[in-house]
């Protein structure tokens, strides 16, 4: 499966082997509400018809995922590795080892590679790969992504270590009922939409950046930087000029981004099941600007201005990538490659009083915007909270 839809990228990252393949049950769309998205069901459908809407930029996000294949490769992607990482590590991959022995673990060449593992170089040249795991923070996630800027992205199993963020379902003491579940295909996926980016001069034509395009997660964000100056940007969308944008900057950032720097600048926030595009001001000039969500298929191109009294940074899920001078330009549209990310939701147990929804059901994003973001909760609330916890 993931195998032919790798190599229709140019450049691809990734070519993964056939046998980690699943039938698709359950699909969720989405319809807006105001400043804040959310999703409802809709009807299913088959895996050919999902990669012919991601190629088509309509990209259906969750769905639910039974009778798979044990993957047969796996990559280890951590953070640094403190000592509370190391244990992790060794217990996963001994367990890992002991139930599923003919799975091959590759980590990336660092010097902290886990004993047993192969090193694993990102590239078109790429050893295939059916699962990534991950331990860490979001930032982790956001690496593992960056792995495969430039094609398909195996599915996503994600532990927390350390601060707890929206990208992480699970905590690591589940770590046997996740990996259990995932192997077996008993699992709900979220399709996080990623962006795909190019870069033009000033006369238009293509900036050669070693490959295709770039994708990322999270946002690209134009800045300022260092110069005291405001930046003045020309936004067009479809080839249609919207605006001149006079600010710190702009962010074009994915629903998963929106609870990010986007939100940070006032940006609204984007169920991370629906195909959009957030564009947010940074300090802009004018007050009537405001943030646009867009459909997933546009194009956005965000040019400096002749005009423009300072060159731009250009940054890429928080790493800094280029640095654009007056007329040339970036043109971010949502990527054919999203990145599966496991639902913690799809594979816990029921719980003993009937209340709320069941597994498959819960929305991992509703109860995090409540838990972590503490979403709407008055002040007399949040005093309530600390009083209760001490």
């Amino acid at each position: 499966m993931w195998n032919s839809f790798a190599r229709s990228a140019s450049c691809s990252a990734l070519r993964t082997s056939p046998g980690f393949s699943a039938r698709l049950l359950h699909v969720q769309h989405a319809r807006p509400t105001r400043s804040l998205i959310t999703s409802r069901p809709r009807s299913a459908t088959s895996i050919p018809a999902v990669y012919k809407r991601h190629a088509t930029l309509n990209v259906v996000q969750a769905r639910r995922v039974a009778h798979g294949i044990s993957p047969k490769s796996v990559l280890l992607v951590n953070k640094l590795r403190t000592q509370p990482v190391v244990d992790a590590i060794d217990t996963l991959l001994r367990y890992i080892r002991e139930k599923y022995p003919e799975v091959q673990v590759y980590h990336e060449d660092r010097p902290d590679i886990p004993e047993g593992a192969k090193v694993w170089h990102p590239g078109p040249d790429a050893q295939p790969i059916d699962l990534v795991i991950t331990l860490g923070g979001d930032g982790t996630i956001l690496h593992a992504s960056s792995l495969f800027k430039t094609g398909a992205v195996p599915p996503v199993l994600s532990f927390s270590m350390g601060t707890l963020g929206f990208l992480l379902p699970f905590h690591i003491d589940d770590y046997t009922k996740a990996i259990d579940s995932a192997f077996a295909g008993r699992i709900t996926v979220l399709h996080r939409m990623r962006l795909s980016c190019s870069f033009q001069d000033s006369g238009g034509e293509r900036i050669d950046t070693q490959c295709e395009d770039w994708q990322v997660m999270n946002e690209v964000a134009l800045h300022r930087g260092s110069s005291p100056h405001l930046n003045t940007i020309d936004v067009y969308v479809d080839g249609q000029h919207l605006t001149e944008a006079v600010s710190d900057g702009l962010i074009v950032s994915t629903p998963t981004g929106s609870t990010a720097y986007s939100l940070s600048a006032g940006g609204p926030i984007v169920h991370p099941s629906l195909s959009a595009i957030v564009l947010t001001p940074i300090c802009p000039r004018s007050l009537s600007f405001r943030p646009l969500v867009f459909p997933s298929s546009s194009s956005i191109t965000l040019k400096i201005s002749e005009r423009s009294r300072a060159s731009a940074g250009l940054s890429m899920d928080g790493q800094v990538s280029h640095v654009l001078s007056p007329g040339e330009a970036v043109t971010v549209r949502a990527s054919r490659f999203p990145i599966p990310c496991i639902n913690r939701s799809s594979i816990t147990e029921p719980p003993l009083v009937a209340e709320g929804a069941g597994p498959g059901k819960e929305d991992d994003w509703v109860r995090d915007i409540n838990s972590l973001l503490q979403y709407n909760a008055t002040f007399r609330s949040k005093a309530l909270t600390r009083h209760s916890r001490s």
